[in-house]
């Protein structure tokens, strides 16, 4: 899997994960309304990076390029 494949799932993953920093962030703080869209954007992220390094693990189990 060429080193581009990697750091754009890996950058998907990091901007999940900044997401769902900035919403328990703002739960903290008590601002539950922006919580919670932050964490609907969190969860919108995560499941982007979640497809996105599967369908470079199906490429890869097929011998396709990733």
């Amino acid at each position: 899997m060429p080193q581009s494949a990697h750091r754009q799932s890996a950058e998907l993953h990091n901007l999940a994960a900044h997401a769902h920093t900035a919403a328990a962030a703002a739960h903290g703080k008590g601002d539950h309304l922006t919580a919670h869209e932050l964490s609907k954007k969190a969860r919108e992220l995560s499941e982007n990076a979640h497809k996105h390094t599967e369908q470079l693990a199906e490429e890869k189990e097929k011998g396709g390029k990733a």
